[in-house]
């Protein structure tokens, strides 16, 4: 992509230390710690109601921590203003549907308002890096089709392409393999997971994390269980604690995979 700085090298480029999140009178995030290394790829896994989705929409700036803090490049979000938080880090959330007849040019295209001026039209730079987004995510045929006749596989991939064209230091991604077939998920995931910007994804499948991510942070009722390389993490005693499930663990060359085994009589 074009018109990204430099990344910085001297520490995290995304960090939440110690932060908290309440909501309604329930504690949702109790002390959580993250760090990404820019370039790097980390999965947050952990039941649904483990603090996942809040996580990642602090880390955006979304909303703010009821304790603790967050960091972009070593400034927090409220430092950096929402219009500088927008070109540095861009969010692809779990739904994207809408009943207006965009292309998916136009749906790409939106990702280039933080780098313009109110009711400014789009200029050189802005169909430079929406042509670069459409080719690096496979969608240069699909630019002039109608969104909603894409199919699920299609809308994620056009989701990820209007954030890669806000030219983003860092990608925040919550369940994007939800609802798709095996190969989109594969495709999906293979396609983040080689992006030149730090990602965060939120994950369900614990293969797929083991297989695409760097690092892993275990979430459990709003707590950090565990953090570290996948095949450090992932054990058959951490998935009964944090699932409550039985599994196999096999860690060889190939890399580490975890095989669910069903519930014993009586359970």
């Amino acid at each position: 992509m074009t018109g990204r700085e430099a990344l910085p090298d001297d520490g995290p480029a995304l960090r939440a230390e110690r932060v908290t999140r309440s909501a309604g009178g329930r504690l949702v995030l109790d002390g959580v710690d993250l760090e990404a290394r820019a370039g790097s790829t980390v999965g947050l896994i952990g039941p649904n109601g483990s603090g996942k989705s809040t996580l990642l929409r602090l880390l955006a700036g979304l909303l703010a921590p009821s304790g603790g803090t967050v960091t972009v490049d070593g400034s927090t979000p409220a430092e950096l203003g929402r219009r500088e938080t927008a070109r540095r880090l861009a969010v692809v959330g779990q739904h994207a549907a809408t009943d207006t007849d965009l292309t998916v040019r136009d749906v790409v295209g939106l990702g280039r308002v933080p780098h313009r001026r109110a009711w400014a039209a789009p200029g050189a730079a802005d169909r430079e890096a929406v042509r670069a987004a459409l080719e690096q995510t496979g969608l240069v045929p699909f630019a002039d089709r109608l969104w909603h006749t894409l199919s699920g596989g299609e809308r994620q991939r056009a989701q990820i392409a209007r954030a890669l064209a806000q030219e983003p230091r860092h990608l925040l991604l919550d369940e994007p393999t939800n609802h798709l077939d095996v190969q989109h998920q594969l495709e999906l995931m293979s396609l983040v997971a080689g992006l030149p910007v730090t990602c965060v994804v939120a994950l369900h499948d614990l293969n797929l994390a083991a297989m695409f991510c760097d690092e892993v942070v275990v979430l459990r009722a709003g707590r950090a269980v565990v953090s570290g390389a996948p095949g450090e993490v992932l054990s058959e005693g951490l998935i009964a604690e944090v699932y409550g499930v039985r599994a196999r663990v096999v860690a060889d060359g190939g890399g580490t995979f975890v095989r669910f085994l069903a519930p014993e009589a009586g359970h």
